[in-house]
């Protein structure tokens, strides 16, 4: 699972709409916003995107207006600690190891019985998988990594294992591993990015920041 909220919100397949564009059925922005490398339109604002749920319910990140957001566990727990300003979200991904591959009805079965185990259940919000990095980049990580261009604890940080590159084109931005972080303020601004290897418990004091700001 990659990036994963890490992130806090975004909108994608079934298109959304903003103040002065037009989203096509794919969830790109029509107009003269941001583009990537290959000219692919990048939402303008985070709480422009969307996702669908595991559910198969589109999700619109306009309405984690006014929150921010390793393992499985401690999204469990930073989401319990918080749960009204801050909001967790999930995006499962096969590009790192294949170590995703089940179906989007599988992977709440997986999590329960296989890993973590254990009977868990996650009390965050996860999305069907999606892809992270080259040609067919989801929308919300095309947008996070253009604001995010490296983990702010490792700005160095590349794929270890060059034989598990499975898509294409390689940029420098792309996610390396699974469980990168994304962090975004609650007026939707990207504010920092984590590598896989910062636990997800050593975000509380840049959450607990941005909720002081926020107040």
């Amino acid at each position: 699972m990659s990036g994963h909220r890490g992130g806090d919100g975004h909108q994608d397949g079934d298109g959304y709409q903003h103040d002065d564009g037009h989203r096509d059925p794919d969830g790109h922005q029509d107009d003269d916003g941001h583009r990537d490398d290959d000219g692919v339109p990048i939402a303008k604002s985070f709480y422009d995107l969307s996702a669908t749920s595991l559910q198969g319910e589109k999700v619109d990140f306009n309405v984690f207006r006014g929150t921010t957001v390793r393992d499985y566990t401690q999204l469990n727990q930073l989401q319990a600690r918080y749960p009204r300003r801050l909001v967790v979200l999930g995006f499962p991904c096969n590009q790192f190891g294949f170590q995703e591959n089940g179906t989007n009805e599988e992977i709440l079965s997986i999590l329960k019985h296989v890993r973590p185990g254990g009977g868990f259940e996650p009390n965050f919000t996860l999305f069907q998988k999606c892809q992270v990095n080259g040609t067919d980049t989801h929308p919300v990580f095309a947008y996070l990594k253009l604001h995010l261009p490296t983990p702010a604890d490792e700005a160095s940080t590349l794929m270890s294992e060059p034989r598990f590159l499975s898509w294409s084109p390689v940029r420098r931005s792309d996610i390396s591993w699974n469980f990168e972080k994304f962090l975004v303020g609650p007026e939707g601004e990207p504010f920092r990015r984590y590598s896989p290897r910062m636990a997800t418990a050593q975000l509380e004091p840049d959450i607990q920041r941005l909720l002081k700001l926020a107040k």
